[in-house]
């Protein structure tokens, strides 16, 4: 599974991205708002510091001006990946800026129909939101296990990025359902080394190794 941070946030990626944890980044309107950045400034500085895909989204609701965002974004660097809503109009710039070679994330999906039209249209991923799918009464995982059937059922070759990821739970099932990417906030990838046994253990050892009274080097 590739792991995409949901963040605008140049020096929390950096951080993350020596890790070698990252395959990409995405960010949406909300993202720019709060890291208080030029949206084209800090696009730049993000593709800069990761190699994958780094999700940029158009503003605009109809298919010329929804072209027109994407053709300034696209110019940005050449991992730029163009974000457009799961509308009609979102899905008629998909195919044309995919038939182009564009990546392009088809965003802001809620069923499994809606996947199954972007992977029509070419999308290079599709983004079901699963923890707003949760606080609205469904299951997130379920659709999540509705597209992965449905991709495998016709070959598609658009991949599942389930977003929206609140714990580690999501990702854990997830991973297990078979969803190509996760994209998550810092703090659910950081959360992801925690185990309680984990820090026993290491308590434990270096306590008893300075018992030894012992150094490396």
């Amino acid at each position: 599974m590739k792991f995409f941070v949901d963040t605008a946030d140049t020096s929390e990626i950096a951080e993350l991205a020596e890790t070698g944890l990252l395959d990409g980044v995405t960010t949406n309107p909300s993202l720019i708002h709060k890291a208080g950045r030029d949206f084209l400034e800090v696009t730049k500085e993000i593709c800069d510091l990761v190699d994958g895909p780094v999700s940029a989204e158009v503003v605009a609701l109809e298919h010329e001006e929804m072209m027109r965002e994407a053709e300034v974004l696209r110019k940005i660097a050449d991992n730029v990946c163009i974000k457009v809503p799961l509308t009609f109009d979102g899905l008629k710039t998909c195919k044309k800026l995919t038939g182009d070679g564009t990546m392009v994330n088809v965003t802001l999906c809620f069923s499994a129909n809606q996947a199954l039209l972007a992977a029509k249209a070419g999308a290079t991923f599709v983004s079901p939101f699963i923890g707003r799918h949760d606080d609205n009464g469904f299951d997130g995982m379920d659709l999540i296990r509705d597209i992965r059937l449905i991709y495998d059922n016709y070959a598609y070759e658009t991949e599942i990025l389930a977003a929206s990821i609140r714990h580690a739970v999501h990702v854990l099932e997830s991973a297990r359902i078979g969803a190509d990417v996760a994209t998550m906030p810092p703090a659910v990838i950081r959360g992801l080394v925690k185990h309680i046994l984990t820090d026993k253990g290491l308590d434990a050892f270096l306590a008893d190794w300075n018992k030894t009274g012992q150094k490396i080097g």
